[in-house]
């Protein structure tokens, strides 16, 4: 895969998900329902995932999903729980301000899984620089929330 795909796929991904907070905070209004919301969105991404998988004939056998350990499971949880969050606060403080926040809590769980070297992550401590990245995503926080 070429180098500048992998920078371009992350941004293309990242940009996406302020528009999917919109979508899903209309599916919670015409739904009445926040959580309604989510499930809709979680079933249509699965069976668009469901589709893909059988159509690139990948997949796993039975035992590849009885070796998986508890904490494989989570991360469909963690999608379920941004998705919500999506829905429900994504319309009431507006999408500069959702994502804004959004990038700061990613930003801030990123540098301890770098520094720790969680969850398949290569190993890289903290440093001077990287929190004083943080420190002023959390700063842009407080000056959008101002404005």
């Amino acid at each position: 895969m070429p180098h500048w795909l992998l920078l371009a796929l992350p941004l293309l991904a990242g940009a996406a998900l302020p528009l999917q907070a919109g979508i899903n905070g209309q599916l919670a209004k015409q739904l009445s329902s926040f959580m309604a919301a989510a499930l809709v969105s979680f079933l249509v991404g699965s069976v668009a995932l469901l589709l893909v998988v059988m159509a690139n004939r990948e997949v796993p056998a039975i035992a590849a999903f009885k070796s998986l350990s508890w904490w494989h499971w989570s991360g469909g949880l963690l999608g379920a729980v941004f998705i919500t969050t999506a829905a429900f606060a994504g319309p009431r403080i507006g999408a500069l301000l959702f994502m804004v926040l959004v990038l700061a809590g990613q930003l801030g769980m990123a540098l301890l899984l770098d520094h720790n070297g969680w969850a398949g992550f290569r190993e890289a401590p903290i440093t001077l620089g990287k929190a004083a990245g943080l420190a002023l995503i959390i700063g842009g926080v407080w000056l959008i929330r101002r404005g």
